[in-house]
């Protein structure tokens, strides 16, 4: 990442940044975070959990709702998502000037809204925008509770330090890129621990097994619970007549929830849907299935994460546009699949974008160009594919009985659009 371009830092700051801690730090982990200001220890905060445009920033008392922020990767840096509105922090107006607040916006491409983590030491950080060249500040060096954040000179004060916690944990993991994932365990029907997660993954804030569906409409939110099928639905086997743990109604959100092992068959979508900061620990059937009947519905994946799907990750069989964004996915065989032997074949549309990739994986999506299926990928980062063995986009001619077969894969600018700058190999 290259460095922030501070003027006051490289002047107060030079010391800090000959420091060998300074040297030997990384930058975080896509994943789920909460932001500790360093001089305060209150976090970054939506106050009140609000999703309206434009609110400022605050600093709050940790442990509250509004705090959870997903890191995911943007050209340049980072992007800072609150995972209960899906809004991005961005400085208000665009502007490059010192005390401006920093805001919730609607996620758009552009410097204001890409933030630069510059390691200190160990977990603590200096954000800077990229937009701006200045960096979050809680207005004054504030240590009371619901001091508004705003964007400043950088330098090495201690209200201009971060310290990024793991969503749902009470100590913060160093961060790392994503770890060589785990041996997949032995499921049973109630466990009492997740397998390792890789850094940046949320932990666990309780846990309650699943014996029947769990219908959700409107919004649900799980405060970071871990859910685990048992009985009828304590399978984690490939199945496709299992049940899923959550079936969400047209218009309902799902949000701030961990799948544990056994997970069944995920979740169900019956129409729009919404799954915010949804992540699943080991990956049974499928992850999450689109269905419903009509061509306008969209489902949204934003924040989150997923693992160990030896098969397909999310399954789409209704029609409609299937957007995932924000996303980290480790072990897996697909990323996304538009099916490709329903009974009743639809026009399917996929968009992908700041996603995470590590490796082993077979695909990203597949899709049956025979029906009028696109997808479009952007900020891609593929870690650990060397020999680039990952396929990005395979075309299929999709049937409705028996198998579909593989006509192509890669971009063709008509179903398969990205650029070879869309994809990031480390």
């Amino acid at each position: 990442m290259r460095a922030v371009v501070c003027a006051a830092a490289a002047l107060a700051g030079a010391a800090l940044a000959a420091a060998p801690a300074a040297a030997s730090a990384i930058a975080p982990a896509v994943g789920s975070y909460t932001i500790v200001n360093a001089n305060s220890g209150l976090c970054l905060e939506v106050p009140s959990a609000g999703t309206a445009e434009g609110v400022q920033l605050v600093q709050q008392p940790c442990g509250r709702s509004g705090q959870t922020w997903t890191v995911s990767n943007a050209s340049g840096g980072r992007r800072l998502t609150a995972a209960h509105s899906g809004k991005c922090a961005g400085i208000s107006g665009d502007s490059t000037s010192a005390g401006k607040a920093v805001t919730q916006q609607t996620c758009r491409a552009g410097t204001f809204h890409t933030w630069e983590l510059e390691p200190v030491s160990g977990s603590l950080y200096r954000v800077a925008n990229a937009g701006s060249g200045k960096c979050l500040n809680v207005k004054d060096g504030s240590k009371a509770a619901g001091a508004p954040v705003q964007q400043n000179s950088c330098d090495t004060a201690a209200g201009k330090r971060w310290t990024l916690k793991a969503a749902g944990s009470g100590s913060t993991p160093a961060p790392a890129p994503t770890a060589t994932p785990t041996a997949k365990p032995t499921a049973t029907p109630a466990p009492t621990s997740a397998p390792a997660a890789p850094p940046g993954w949320p932990t666990a804030a309780g846990r309650q097994p699943v014996t029947a569906t769990i219908p959700v409409s409107g919004v649900r939110d799980g405060g970071m619970k871990r859910y685990h099928g048992s009985g009828a639905l304590g399978s984690d086997g490939q199945s496709e007549s299992q049940g899923p743990l959550f079936q969400l109604a047209d218009g309902a959100t799902l949000q701030n929830v961990i799948l544990g092992a056994p997970a069944a068959d995920g979740v169900h979508c019956l129409g729009t849907c919404t799954l915010k900061n949804v992540w699943w620990e080991d990956v049974g059937e499928d992850a999450a299935t689109f269905k419903g009947t009509a061509a306008s519905q969209t489902m949204t994946v934003d924040g989150g994460g997923a693992r160990k799907a030896s098969d397909k990750v999310f399954q789409h069989n209704g029609p409609g546009t299937f957007v995932i964004r924000n996303f980290q996915l480790t072990d897996f065989g697909k990323l996304y699949r538009s099916c490709g032997n329903c009974s009743k074949q639809h026009t399917r549309h996929v968009v992908v974008s700041n996603v995470q990739i590590t490796v082993p994986g077979k695909s990203l999506v597949g899709i049956n160009a025979n029906y009028g299926d696109t997808a479009k990928l952007s900020g891609i980062t593929i870690i650990g594919d060397s020999s680039r063995k990952v396929a990005i986009c395979d075309r299929y001619k999709g049937v409705t009985s028996g198998e579909p077969s593989k006509t192509g894969s890669g971009a063709d600018g008509v179903n398969c659009v990205y650029t070879a700058s869309a994809i990031t190999y480390r």
